[in-house]
């Protein structure tokens, strides 16, 4: 497994060592002493699943204090465009993002720590998202901003007219009317 740092502190790419033959494959997707080693200690309490159809975009999501949560996301069936914001106040990359494919084939991860807004496009005709969180889901504790906001400047690779959001996603806030409530 490779922990592979991204421009933005604390967020990581993941590879996990996949081991091919004629029949198949095997990866280990999560091994706690490895993750600690490269990453640090994060206590994961539960794991969500998610299929979604071409053109759907989720997020820009993310909980606000106590419940605020880090995430480790895969996909296991398709391709996504897999998106994550730094909203931590005081950051020397706060509003930017990286952008990763992750896919079914690439099984590639991400690391979306705490005090980050976190979303997906699928690219592909559907796709299947895996993802490990460390704090129970608190509906009014749930934030976000919007996908397409100007100032974040995120290419989604999709075109505008296939674009589909929850209803929820469509009332987001700007990324200019954010009251973060991460510190860096």
């Amino acid at each position: 497994m490779k922990c592979l740092k991204t421009e933005i502190q604390d967020l990581y790419v993941i590879e996990p060592s996949v081991f091919e033959d004629e029949r198949g494959y095997f990866l280990e997707s999560f091994n706690l002493e490895k993750f600690q080693e490269n990453i640090g200690f994060v206590e994961f309490v539960q794991d969500n699943e998610s299929k979604s159809s071409k053109g759907v975009l989720r997020g820009l999501h993310f909980q606000k204090p106590p419940f605020n949560q880090a995430k480790l996301v895969r996909c296991i069936e398709g391709r996504v465009l897999d998106v994550a914001v730094d909203i931590r106040k005081g950051s020397p990359t706060y509003g930017k993002h990286v952008a990763i494919e992750l896919s079914g084939e690439n099984k590639k991860q991400v690391f979306v720590p705490k005090g980050f807004a976190h979303g997906f496009s699928v690219l592909s005709e559907s796709a299947v998202i895996t993802y490990k969180v460390d704090n129970r889901y608190a509906p009014e504790y749930d934030a976000g901003i919007r996908f397409d906001d100007e100032a974040l400047q995120i290419d989604w690779r999709l075109p505008q007219e296939e674009v589909q959001l929850s209803e929820k996603d469509k009332e987001l806030p700007s990324f200019k009317d954010l009251d973060s409530p991460f510190n860096f």
